[in-house]
């Protein structure tokens, strides 16, 4: 894995580069950040990076022998730990279990999600963990000398879902870890981890992607003009995986629009048979093209609050198609302090839920009712 292949994040590369060049690498430090903003393909490159023989300022060589062995994952001195599942085989798994799996996941993108993981080692619903057992593979492997590189290097994604005994096992290796061992733990949710395990940690804050680097690498790695490109970038809101769900539903914007409004019109209206007919309609679309309607309402709601808050900075503001200017400028007055905040709760737990599988016709039916309502709040 190299810096470059990573969209943005230059602020955090050029310190990464810089303790590995001033030999300052802290044994133990956590990325976090937003689903499918890279953090762990920059973790991999920077253990990358600290190993390469023939490193330069921005980069690793790509050429050497190390660098090669990391592009495959299979570098001695590289260890993998992540959530896995319980099968009728594996009752008691740890992440060496799924090695092949785990490779080929992360050699298909360099953005992942916890999800996409567990369904790809085809386990369903059954939700994934890091077990106690795990703890004793990882003091293992670090208690062993180095095979090739000055350092060994444990990676740790979504190293929340530790257990309590597994997290409690490792709190002493993780503050005083064998010579010349580092710990790069990734997470999303940081405040479920255990307080003493983040005392023991530098914490690296990274960021949702930016827009204009997202949609450029968008124009790059697909076949789009820079007007879709802008588009998606905008219902992506700084995560590349998003983008591309956006991108294989092949749901654009101005269906997506026409849905919005109509639900809108109809809500406002009261109009309940006909916003039946609607939850019909969306039914029929299947659960990607849903989240992507839903990822884009949020949005939409966002931009006619700004409207309706500060109007005479639209330009500034929000970044809307004429066609959703035009029903925009009437409808913002709808959309204010008052209730801007219950609609998007609304949207995002019919997102959630219908991620998780539950009955889309029931999670949007519902999320319409809450809508009537919530538009009839007057803004006094």
């Amino acid at each position: 894995m190299l810096f470059k292949d990573i969209i943005g994040h230059h602020t955090i590369k050029q310190n990464l580069i810089r303790t590995a060049q001033s030999g300052r690498i802290s044994h133990a430090q956590l990325f976090i950040g937003p689903s499918g903003n890279g953090k762990l393909a920059l973790a991999i490159a920077y253990a990358q990076y600290i190993s390469c023989p023939n490193k330069t300022e921005t980069d690793s060589c790509g050429e050497c022998a190390s660098c090669k062995k990391y592009q495959k994952l299979i570098h001695p001195d590289l260890h993998f730990v992540f959530p896995v599942v319980k099968t009728t085989k594996l009752k008691n798994p740890v992440s060496d279990d799924f090695s092949k799996e785990w490779r080929e996941y992360l050699s298909s993108s360099n953005y992942h999600k916890l999800n996409d993981w567990i369904d790809s080692i085809g386990t369903g619903k059954l939700q994934g963990s890091i077990y106690t057992r795990e703890s004793q593979e990882i003091i293992r492997k670090l208690s062993m000398k180095t095979y090739e590189a000055e350092y060994k290097v444990m990676v740790i994604w979504m190293v929340e879902m530790l257990n309590i005994s597994s997290a409690n096992k490792l709190l002493k290796i993780i503050e005083e870890p064998p010579p010349k061992t580092i710990f790069l733990m990734v997470s999303e949710t940081p405040d479920k981890l255990l307080k003493t395990i983040l005392s023991r940690t530098q914490m690296i804050q990274t960021q949702k992607i930016n827009n204009q680097e997202l949609s450029q690498a968008l124009i790059a790695n697909y076949d789009i003009s820079q007007d879709e490109a802008v588009s998606i970038t905008r219902l992506a809101n700084g995560s590349y995986l998003k983008a591309e769900t956006v991108l294989k539903s092949g749901h654009g914007d101005m269906r997506n629009f026409e849905l919005f409004s109509q639900l809108m019109r109809l809500s406002y209206g009261t109009k309940i048979i006909e916003l039946n007919a609607w939850v019909g309609e969306m039914v029929a679309l299947g659960r990607e093209k849903q989240k992507v309607f839903l990822i884009y309402a949020l949005g939409l709601l966002r931009d006619n609050f700004m409207l309706n808050l500060v109007p005479d900075k639209q330009s500034q503001l929000v970044f809307l198609a004429q066609k959703e200017l035009e029903f925009s400028q009437k409808f913002a007055t709808f959309i204010h302090k008052k209730n801007i905040k219950f609609l998007n709760n609304e949207l995002t737990k019919a997102y959630q839920h219908i991620e998780r599988n539950g009955s889309d016709k029931i999670i949007l039916l519902d999320m319409a009712l809450k809508i009537v309502k919530l538009l009839r709040i007057k803004n006094d």
